[in-house]
Order: C-alpha cells, then sequence, then structure tokens
C-alpha cells in the first residue's frame, strides 16, 4: 500500500471535489429552483475530473517515478485511482443524496412528470437512491478507466 499513497490521496480529493460539486449544484439551485438547467450543468464536473486526473498523474510521475512515466504506468496509476473512487462511491453517493440534497430525487421525479419525460412510475424506478448508487458505482470504473487512458498519453515523459 505504500506504493499507492498518491494514489489513495488523489482518489479522496477527487471524492472531495465530487462532494464540492454536488453542494454547488445544491446551492445554485440546480436540484431545485433550477432543476431544469440541470442537465446542462451537472456534466460540467468532468472538467474538473480530467484535471484531477492529469494532477495525480504528474503527481505521481514526478515523486514516484522521478520525472519519467511510461503510458502504461499513467494508465495503471490512474486505474488505481479508479479503483479506490469507485470503492469510495456508496459513500459518496450516500452523503450526496442523504446529507447534500436530500430532496432531490422527490424535486427530480415531479420535474419529469411534469415535464412529460416520464410517467410518476418510471421517474420513481429512476430517481432513487439505489438507482443511482448502482448507476454511479458502475460509471465510475468506466469513466476512470477512460480518463485514466486519455490523461495518459498526455502525462507520460521518458
Amino acid at each position: 500500500m505504500k506504493n499507492l499513497k498518491i494514489e489513495i490521496k488523489w482518489a479522496l480529493i477527487f471524492v472531495l471535489m465530487q462532494l464540492s460539486w454536488m453542494l454547488m449544484e445544491k446551492l445554485t439551485g440546480l436540484h431545485d429552483a433550477h432543476i431544469d438547467k440541470h442537465a446542462i450543468f451537472t456534466n460540467g464536473v468532468a472538467i474538473l475530473a480530467f484535471l484531477i486526473y492529469a494532477l495525480a498523474l504528474l503527481d505521481k510521475r514526478k515523486n514516484f517515478y522521478h520525472g519519467k512515466m511510461t503510458y502504461l504506468q499513467g494508465f495503471v496509476t490512474g486505474i488505481w485511482i479508479s479503483l479506490f473512487v469507485t470503492l469510495l462511491t456508496p459513500i459518496t453517493q450516500y452523503i450526496t443524496s442523504y446529507w447534500i440534497s436530500p430532496e432531490y430525487f422527490d424535486n427530480m421525479i415531479e420535474y419529469s412528470v411534469s415535464q412529460g419525460k416520464m410517467n410518476q412510475e418510471e421517474a420513481e424506478a429512476f430517481f432513487n437512491f439505489n438507482s443511482y448508487l448502482m448507476q454511479s458505482t458502475l460509471f465510475a470504473p468506466v469513466a476512470g478507466v477512460v480518463t485514466s487512458a486519455i490523461v495518459a498519453l498526455f502525462t507520460k515523459k521518458s
């Protein structure tokens, strides 16, 4: 685990970023008053995700690989970060759903039904903690691998 200190550190930073982003969405009304704009702005978190992965891989290159890192070393570093983020995803989703924005699911159900995007039953089946827990737990490793593959291209150095 000593060799994975950098990956664990950046996974924790990533989780803090995710929670901060959710708090920002909540405070700016994207979970209630401006829920109609939620789909537009929520994907902005991807920019921060790429930035954090880039900083993590640069940290690993500088402080573990002594300034040089192959594509594979960078990619594997990103995979480890993704694994730790995925393991923390249930906690992140719980904090978001029950502490930061407990009314989000009800608001999203109401909005989706009122806009004719879903009927009540479909909205209730989709917008709930268990559904989001499953989605986020499946999405985290996939997004992490893709992000790692891309960022490793830009952070390798011979």
